[in-house]
């Protein structure tokens, strides 16, 4: 990570109005020669998009952020910044809303709920010509969620919150910093992997997972050394890299 990542006011921030995506903002900076570290904001996105391209409903008032960083890692364990953003996320919310922090857990690989209710989601892109560019957008319901989604989901303003996308940003840029930091290139990601399961729901619990060819219920072992989710199915471990996930909602 770039020395100039050091502390997060020394990271540049570009602040637009009613935008498509901040992870498209970020990657088109990228190709134009830009290097970050740079966040990228937007109070509305046009074309949000989530895991799977599927659509992130992005109207005004909720936070919209994506962090673009410059061979943060080889590019092997860029994967693992899916975690060290979530554990970020966290971080952010359970401090600007203490009240909540324990109704909170993450949900592999890339959300974060409130209740078993989705509250913020995360999208981590990258490219790697000329070099390796990774975009870690964050999407955090502030003040409204949609409806009809995959899986359920809830805001920070319908649970007595008031925060604003300012306010949360705030947080987020701080505690975005202190994981990457922790996460050292990943050299440390065993922590950060211990820090994300303590946060984990439904570990130790029957989950079910959708994958493309099959869908299966097992117990949810874990995570191994890459980040894979471990699941226990008839009495064999079965690794997943991809998939959805369902009964990882609750609170640890």
């Amino acid at each position: 990570m770039q020395a100039s990542a050091a502390r997060p006011e020394s990271v540049r921030h570009i602040a637009l109005g009613s935008t498509g995506s901040t992870n498209a903002e970020a990657m088109a900076h990228a190709r134009a020669g830009e290097r970050g570290p740079l966040w990228i904001t937007a109070t509305a996105q046009t074309e949000g998009r989530g895991r799977s391209g599927r659509n992130w409903v992005s109207p005004a008032g909720n936070l919209y952020a994506t962090l673009l960083l410059t061979q943060p890692c080889a590019p092997p364990v860029a994967p693992q910044l899916a975690f060290v953003a979530g554990l970020a996320v966290h971080d952010a919310v359970a401090k600007s809303v203490p009240q909540l922090a324990s109704r909170l857990a993450l949900k592999w690989p890339n959300d974060l709920m409130l209740d078993g209710e989705k509250l913020a989601g995360i999208l981590v892109e990258s490219e790697t010509s000329p070099v390796l560019q990774i975009a870690v957008g964050v999407g955090i319901n502030c003040t409204s969620h949609p409806s009809g989604t995959l899986y359920p989901a809830t805001d920070l303003a319908a649970q007595g919150a008031q925060v604003s996308a300012e306010t949360m940003f705030a947080a987020l840029a701080q505690s975005m910093q202190r994981r990457l930091m922790q996460w050292n290139e990943g050299s440390a990601f065993a922590q950060i992997r211990s820090d994300w399961l303590a946060r984990a729901g439904g570990l130790g619990k029957t989950i079910r997972v959708r994958l493309p060819e099959r869908e299966f219920s097992g117990r949810f072992e874990g995570l191994d050394e890459s980040g894979r989710l471990l699941v226990q199915e008839n009495g064999r471990v079965t690794t997943v890299t991809a998939g959805d996930v369902f009964g990882l909602e609750s609170a640890p």
